[in-house]
């Protein structure tokens, strides 16, 4: 049937489903941001979308019947989910591939590595598969050995399947170009425009006033690099409190590390997990954002503080530097001088986090808007559709073409 958009017909493009988030909407982490924005920017343009959603302790709670089936027009269809650290991701996403396999899609988009461990299969249903890698993720320091393997597996299907890979950084396109040979697609993430607001709550919660406190936002995993920026935190001379925001992610062994390392400072603030209008007042009113990781896939919170116009310090990692371009700050990766170093200069010279608050809010109205990702991502699967269009037609199998 035809889509509908502001009351007027518009031709429906294709039917796709969605797999690898846990679910939408949602703020729980990067990849759920992304598709949360990406899908209902796609069925605006036209498409059918589908997006997979991870059957969670809340959605259970729910109930199945009191489960939401759309989201602003988004079709949402639950899967079952083995609750055990390793297994959720595996399990739902398994199962929501061989749901979508036999679905009546044209195109399955798959968002992270480990889903795409069985992606063969809807291509043998004669699916198109579209990949996007948001980070290197059998990398990351939170997943055991077999773990990472069956993401590294993931991986693996989708060079092989996949008829196009998404990446959203230069380091990550380069990673498969001299591993794999396999070119790919650079088309990174985008973001609301924010909406500044002043201190109220966070005041009345945590003591925080305007431009008082050093902010790093984000999932409280190792390859951020938290304890980096406790340990130079606490070499530093300022009056600055040190807010660490966001939940664990399978790491609570890591995250009582941390507490360790700030030893009940009372300047070191652990606000746990934030979301909406708390979190825009954080962002709003921070001194500067540290992200000091080692591992990034394109980070969302880098973004969503540049556009908040905070004064942004990060890793020299690409996917940090490549988002901030000449609006941010960096470091050497792993550096704790280098790290405790800038932030001195920061503090001491607030005519210069100034200006770099102005700065990031210049980059990021011009490089990263969600209905312009979309219009590429959109623009991406007419290619890969008409290119097996086109084999077919010169009588050569598509996935060869």
């Amino acid at each position: 049937m035809p889509a509908r958009q502001n009351g007027t017909r518009r031709e429906r493009q294709l039917r796709l489903a969605m797999i690898g988030h846990k679910f939408i909407p949602s703020r729980n982490g990067g990849v759920e941001v992304v598709v949360t924005n990406l899908a209902p920017e796609l069925l605006k343009l036209g498409d059918e979308v589908t997006c997979y959603n991870r059957m969670d302790e809340d959605a259970k709670a729910r109930g199945k019947k009191n489960l939401p089936r759309e989201y602003r027009g988004v079709k949402m269809i639950w899967t079952p989910t083995i609750r055990k650290k390793g297994l959720a991701a595996m399990s739902s996403s398994l199962i929501a591939t061989v749901m979508a396999a036999f679905g009546r899609y044209e195109l399955i988009h798959y968002h992270t590595e480990g889903p795409c461990a069985l992606c063969c299969l809807p291509r043998m249903m004669g699916k198109k598969i579209v990949v996007t890698v948001h980070g290197l993720d059998h990398m990351r320091q939170k997943w055991g050995r077999l773990a990472s393997a069956y993401i590294l597996r993931g991986e693996r299907a989708a060079v092989k399947n996949a008829s196009a890979i998404i990446v959203l950084s230069k380091d990550v396109q380069r990673y498969f170009l001299e591993k794999y040979g396999r070119e790919t697609i650079l088309i990174p993430n985008g973001i609301e425009p924010a909406e500044v607001r002043p201190a109220d709550e966070i005041t009345k919660r945590f003591g925080l006033g305007s431009r008082d406190y050093i902010l790093f936002l984000g999932r409280l995993v190792p390859e951020k690099g938290i304890h980096y920026l406790i340990e130079a935190y606490k070499a530093l001379k300022t009056d600055k409190k040190l807010v660490i925001v966001g939940g664990t992610s399978d790491t609570d062994d890591y995250v009582r590390r941390l507490y360790e390392m700030a030893d009940s400072a009372p300047s070191i603030i652990f606000t746990g997990f934030q979301q909406g209008e708390l979190q825009a007042e954080l962002y709003s009113n921070a001194y500067c954002y540290v992200l000091p990781s080692d591992l990034e896939g394109m980070p969302l919170t880098l973004l969503e503080a540049m556009s908040y116009g905070c004064c942004c310090l990060t890793s020299d990692i690409g996917e940090c530097v490549d988002v901030t371009g000449d609006g941010g700050l960096s470091f050497s990766k792993g550096d704790v001088k280098a790290l405790r170093e800038r932030l001195q200069e920061l503090c001491d010279h607030p005519e210069v986090a100034q200006s770099y608050r102005q700065k990031a809010l210049e980059v990021i109205s011009q490089k990263y808007t969600w209905p312009d990702i979309a219009r590429k991502t959109q623009a991406l699967y007419k290619k890969v559709l008409q290119r097996n269009a086109d084999a077919g037609a010169n009588g050569i199998s598509g996935e060869n073409a």
